[in-house]
């Protein structure tokens, strides 16, 4: 399972960005066994942390910091999960990763920065 991600870039406090993360090559049979695709994010010296999770079921997860700001969602039929994030705040700014689980492994995107200025 290869990802791409996309949708990252400089925004002011207040704005929002969408990220995308793909994964065009993957048959439909292995992205059905994908039990959670998620985003994660790494700020400069801090560790990577859990920003929102979406199971095969539809179980959604947030991270506190995020949850009424951010929604993580998904298109089957383009095999793409997204997260759309609204009313950015200054401490989003990180490198942001998109993770897909499945029952034997994890596959992560490379990162794609957003930076939030003032």
């Amino acid at each position: 399972v290869q990802l791409q991600a996309s949708g990252g870039g400089l925004v002011q406090a207040g704005g929002s960005l969408r990220l995308s993360c793909a994964s065009p090559r993957t048959i439909l049979s292995v992205f059905w066994s994908i039990i959670e695709m998620g985003w994660y994010r790494q700020a400069p010296g801090a560790p990577r942390e859990l920003v929102a999770a979406l199971t095969r079921d539809g179980d959604t997860k947030y991270a506190d910091s995020v949850k009424g700001r951010f929604t993580v969602s998904k298109s089957n039929a383009k095999k793409t999960v997204y997260l759309q994030m609204n009313s950015l705040e200054l401490e989003d700014t990180a490198v942001y990763y998109c993770n897909w689980k499945d029952d034997r492994s994890d596959y992560w995107g490379q990162g794609t920065q957003v930076t939030v200025s003032s």
